[in-house]
């Protein structure tokens, strides 16, 4: 429990570190952009490779790229069910916020200071997760919503997903495995120093990026989008909990199920026509919620 609660603490010290670097003027929030772009274009991909380098391919967990697609859906349907009454522009930002999961940038460093053997678990998640975020969503979304702009085609969502450097390197970690070709040990030496920094930057960069302000007219949509993420999110954590799966799995589905917005969340949000302070509040607030409920489950599991 210790260790838990220190490493816990270690990854809120570095968002807080961000935060005030940004209150500081040391740092802007165009600096967090580009550690961003650092993140998920370098130092993920090396932690997605290493993490994968000795991945045994079970059928469970090729059962978990469905339940990334299957959760994404039913969390889109969920908020398609509870934001009935809400303007258009609303209910798209409502279920563009409460489906979704932060893998990369929050629960792949989270889960790498704590358990570093349920990576392989949680990249299987992620590729069904990937799929939706990359454009899957917005077909969904766009198409139950009534918008009126052009929904991405399929050929649109490969694209972005042929562009996404992590969906790569788990594709191209999963094909090694799968044909049990592996690549040499010297390799894996040279990439895991970038991989260690995927943690360190990836917390610093939420710091950089929270956002504590907002008009008091908007905090009532702000309750209602997060009581739904997380109140649905601990539904599922029950529901997981009764399922027979192996401990590593049930746990990981456990973690992510409560996890923050995911940053396509946002992008999308805003592209639906959402206020950009609104959107950074609130997923602002999730990583807040998200990383003492994480834990907490985290030593309850």
């Amino acid at each position: 429990m210790r260790a838990v609660l220190l490493n816990s603490l270690g990854l809120f010290v570095i968002i807080l570190i961000g935060y005030l670097t940004k209150r500081l003027n040391l740092l802007t929030k165009a600096d967090g952009s580009l550690i961003s772009k650092i993140v998920v274009n370098v130092t993920l991909p090396a932690a997605i490779v290493v993490n994968l380098q000795s991945l045994v391919i079970k059928n469970q967990l090729l059962l978990l790229i469905l339940a990334g697609l299957f959760l994404n859906l039913a969390m889109i349907l969920v908020g398609h069910f509870l934001s009935k009454k809400q303007e258009h522009v609303e209910r798209e930002f409502l279920m563009y916020s409460v489906s979704g999961y932060n893998i990369g940038n929050f629960a792949i460093p989270f889960v790498q200071s704590f358990m570093p053997l349920a990576i392989p678990i949680l990249s299987f998640f992620d590729i069904g997760n990937s799929v939706m975020l990359a454009g899957g969503s917005n077909v969904v979304i766009e198409g139950i919503s009534g918008g009126t702009e052009e929904r991405p085609s399929f050929k649109k969502v490969l694209g972005r997903l042929g562009r996404s450097v992590p969906f790569l390197c788990y594709l191209i970690m999963l094909l090694l495995r799968v044909s049990k070709i592996n690549l040499p040990q010297d390799f894996f030496q040279m990439v895991q120093p970038i991989a260690n920094a995927n943690t360190f930057l990836s917390m610093f960069m939420i710091g950089l990026f929270l956002e504590l302000r907002l008009p008091r007219k908007d905090l009532t949509l702000v309750a209602r989008v997060l009581m739904i993420k997380y109140g649905v999110g601990l539904l599922i954590v029950c529901l997981v909990l009764l399922l027979p799966l192996p401990e590593m799995i049930k746990i990981v589905l456990c973690l992510v199920s409560v996890g923050p917005i995911p940053t396509f969340g946002v992008i999308n949000s805003v592209a639906a026509g959402m206020r950009a302070e609104v959107v950074g509040f609130t997923s602002s607030l999730s990583f807040l919620i998200s990383l003492p409920l994480m834990t907490s489950l985290l030593l309850f599991l």
